[in-house]
């Protein structure tokens, strides 16, 4: 089995992290972009998650799968490298234009890449 075969589109997930002092966020956050089995991705605007991994570089991804029910998988997560430039970003940039707005797409500045350290279900 894949380390990601539980992402399904349609799904919901929530990133959590947490500043230097240790107070915690919470955003709304697309399916990863599958890199390898131990690493995922994300394009990232400047505001609080951003903020908050570049001062404390864990973080936690849950994901809700579409079909109802329990179904999903928690990701902890570890920052490994934050880029402001590259395909995959545009790759994030064109498709933030083509789901919710250009200037929504303009304001996804960072593609942020985590290591997988650990995988669990939902429940």
């Amino acid at each position: 089995m894949k380390t990601i075969d539980p992402f399904k589109p349609g799904g919901r997930g929530v990133m959590a992290t947490a500043d230097a002092s240790g107070a915690v966020n919470t955003a709304i956050y697309a399916s990863p972009r599958i890199i390898d089995e131990h690493t995922v991705a994300w394009g990232m605007t400047e505001r609080r998650t951003y903020q908050n991994v570049r001062e404390n570089p864990n973080a936690s991804y849950l994901y809700i799968d579409p079909g109802g029910g329990f179904l999903g998988v928690r990701l902890s997560l570890r920052l490994k490298e934050l880029k402001d430039s590259g395909p995959l970003l545009e790759e994030i940039r064109e498709n933030t234009r083509t789901v919710s707005s250009p200037s929504a797409a303009e304001a996804v500045k960072y593609v942020a890449y985590f290591t997988i350290v650990e995988k669990r279900p939902l429940v």
